[in-house]
């Protein structure tokens, strides 16, 4: 595993986190560099769907919820309960 990995994606989402909340709001996005490249309607849904076309490692997933609340403790993981993981990788 490279040292920031998804480093660009992060950076991308923070940037244009409101823009996308009002666009994927209550989906999960597979991002790829600068690029929203999915939309669906749950993680496992947006990892199993792009794991078609992509190696684990190369995309990482963000949750756009609803709810304001749920967008807090989903950028802070250490605050909720076992999960699907927001980011998917592997370690080669």
């Amino acid at each position: 595993m490279r040292l920031g990995m998804f480093e660009e994606e992060n950076k991308y989402y923070e940037k244009n986190r409101e823009s996308l909340r009002e666009k994927y709001l209550g989906k999960a996005i597979v991002i790829v560099g600068k690029s929203v490249i999915g939309a669906y309607d749950n993680i496992g849904e947006a990892y199993k769907e792009t794991l078609k076309n992509r190696k684990p490692g190369s995309f990482c997933l963000k949750n756009i919820p609803i709810d304001p609340e749920e967008a807090y403790i989903e950028d802070h993981p250490r605050l909720t309960p076992i999960r699907w993981p927001v980011h998917a990788y592997a370690e080669t």
